[in-house]
């Protein structure tokens, strides 16, 4: 998919709606499998359902399909198989029938703490399918294995119509990210409050939305092909963020003659102006894909930083710590370096 492809209206408030829709796909996907095994009148025919149900379940990014339909394949032959085993085993001796099947479960069990453990739990699911025919049928044996590689294959299908793309969730992650951290950087610094706005809940909910975000990484990357470091680059700065505006509304509020400095300091109210811009410009370049508009506001930004350094060494023979005016001065200036680093990570992201 191309990374720098702007997101229709619609396409966004789908993806806002994702639950809806992956409980629409699994309606269907039901639905249809429940014709299908009724009008060919396959035997055995719950597990074609029930498996889709289970392997359906987990929503499946279009950068997790491809990976997981393998495992799906690879996780159900290799339980039938370990299945009909069982059932051949058990007509010589029903103590190593069940040997065999501990031995299964065992590889089952330590596979699903390892690296695949989603192909763990479908050959242990399998096996269970197939051993519970009766002793010595095979017949119902072949035909419950052929209905779990059935439900399989539906499920691949009807998971790979139109799949979710965790990209496009990241974007639109990032984007409600920005936003809202643009929504507290204003309210810790309007001008037009008197007292300090209590935003610590705010600030823990921008957190914890960022590390949501580290769910979407993996599948992101397989579809566009873009570093993962890139994304967890943007991980680690969006974190850097979040406690460096919560250090400098601490600065902004730490007493009021400071306070009344920085509020009639044009250079500072002409920082906080460019960088909820330079936030605003984030947000929509994330939904246009268009990274060109965020580089003209780092331009911009960095001109400001320059001020700003001036401003600091007009007061060489102070401590930046000694004032609270200083320190939100020095914090004001590492959020643009921050800033600007945000913006060209996602430009590159969006231009990859």
């Amino acid at each position: 998919m191309r990374p720098d492809k702007s997101l229709s209206p619609f396409e966004i408030r789908l993806y806002r709606n994702y639950r809806v829709v992956h409980g629409v796909r699994i309606a269907l996907a039901f639905v249809l499998t429940f014709l299908l095994v009724r009008l060919l009148k396959v035997p055995e025919g719950t597990w074609p359902l029930i498996t889709l149900v289970v392997i359906m379940g987990p929503i499946s990014f279009l950068g997790n399909v491809v990976p997981r339909a393998w495992e799906r394949i690879g996780g159900t032959i290799f339980g039938s198989v370990l299945g009909l085993v069982a059932l051949k085993l058990e007509l010589i001796s029903l103590p190593l029938m069940l040997v065999w099947c501990a031995a299964a479960m065992f590889l089952c069990g330590w596979l699903a703490l390892g690296k695949r453990p989603y192909q763990a739990l479908l050959i242990g699911i399998t096996l269970a399918v197939v051993v519970g025919a009766p002793a010595g049928d095979m017949h119902t044996a072949l035909w419950r294995g052929g209905d779990v590689i059935l439900g399989s294959l539906l499920a691949m299908l009807f998971t790979g119509i139109w799949p979710q793309r965790a990209f496009i969730h990241w974007r639109i992650q990032m984007a409600n990210y920005v936003t809202a951290f643009n929504r507290v950087y204003q309210a810790g610094f309007s001008p037009n409050l008197v007292e300090r706005p209590r935003l610590e809940k705010h600030l823990q909910t921008i957190l914890n939305d960022v590390v949501k975000m580290r769910g979407l990484i993996t599948p992101a990357s397989k579809e566009t092909r873009i570093q993962k470091s890139i994304f967890e680059a943007i991980q680690t700065v969006s974190r850097n963020m979040v406690c460096m505006l919560e250090l400098q509304i601490n600065a902004h509020w730490a007493s009021r003659a400071s306070h009344l400095v920085m509020l009639n300091a044009h250079t500072l109210r002409e920082m906080q102006n460019m960088t909820q811009q330079t936030l605003l410009t984030i947000a929509h370049a994330l939904y246009e894909g268009n990274p060109q508009p965020i580089v003209a506001n780092s331009e911009k930004l960095n001109d400001i930083v320059g001020e700003l350094r001036q401003l600091i060494q007009e007061h060489q023979g102070e401590t930046l710590a000694e004032t609270p005016m200083h320190s939100y001065v020095w914090l004001s200036m590492e959020l643009a370096r921050q800033l600007e680093l945000l913006s060209h990570l996602i430009c590159r992201a969006l231009r990859k």
